[in-house]
């Protein structure tokens, strides 16, 4: 009697990346796991951010574009003084300047500056792609493009603890906002520069860190267990997207 090929999963699957992992690294861990081709994500995060990365699975994919313009929580932890060609921990130190004298006052007061809708230009550094190459190769051969200016808003931007030169924080935000961008910003505002040494994704839409496990973890569980830990698709879209 021959076994029945286990049934193709659907659904959606709630990871906490690990640091150092692009998020396409993650979806091939994936489909090596499961044996299907058909995974993708919901926005990804930068190799040394970690949290929350939504994986879709199977006919899921279909609603990834509505899970990705879906508002999102970060928390984190900018150093001041230290400016990077990438504006986080993994570039290259361009500068560094002396710290002066801030308060946590001080600190507040201008991150509250970064409130509301605005226009942010994204990195050189990053994903988007100028005549079918990636900016951040083109600035890795030093070359930097003009950018177009987007729409985003931050909605909260709040002082979580300050020991200088670190400050942590927690930020809610649009899709498409680089908060490694608003780090390097608030440097600029504060007079010594800055850079986004570490970021941990929390939340996006209704779905929170509290629900996702580790890719480890994921990894070790049967095909049937992964099953159980999908969420369905009506559960995080609305019914026009499905």
């Amino acid at each position: 009697m021959s076994l029945q090929p286990a049934k193709e999963l659907d659904g959606v699957l709630l990871v906490d990346k690990p640091r150092d992992f692009t998020s396409h690294d993650v979806v091939a861990r994936l489909r090596r796991k499961l044996h299907m081709k058909r995974i993708g994500h919901a926005g990804t995060l930068d190799p040394m951010a970690t949290g929350l990365l939504v994986m879709l699975i199977g006919k899921s994919t279909r609603i990834s574009q509505y899970l990705i313009s879906q508002d999102k929580v970060y928390e984190g932890e900018i150093t001041l003084g230290v400016t990077t060609n990438s504006q986080d921990a993994d570039g290259e130190v361009v500068s560094t300047q002396e710290v002066p004298p801030l308060t946590e006052a001080q600190v507040r007061a201008a991150m509250a500056g970064f409130l509301g809708d605005q226009y942010q230009t994204p990195p050189m550094f990053s994903a988007i792609k100028k005549d079918g190459v990636p900016l951040y190769k083109l600035a890795r051969q030093g070359e930097e493009i003009e950018r177009e200016p987007r729409f985003i808003r931050v909605m909260a931007f709040d002082l979580l603890g300050f020991a200088s030169p670190k400050i942590t924080f927690r930020l809610a935000c649009t899709k498409g906002t680089y908060v490694r961008s608003i780090a390097h910003d608030l440097g600029q505002k504060l007079g010594c520069g800055a850079h986004l040494s570490a970021l941990r994704r929390t939340k996006s839409g209704t779905m929170d860190i509290s629900q996702a496990m580790t890719l480890e973890g994921i990894e070790a569980l049967s095909h049937a267990d992964i099953g159980k830990r999908l969420l369905p698709p009506h559960a995080v879209a609305p019914s026009h997207a499905l």
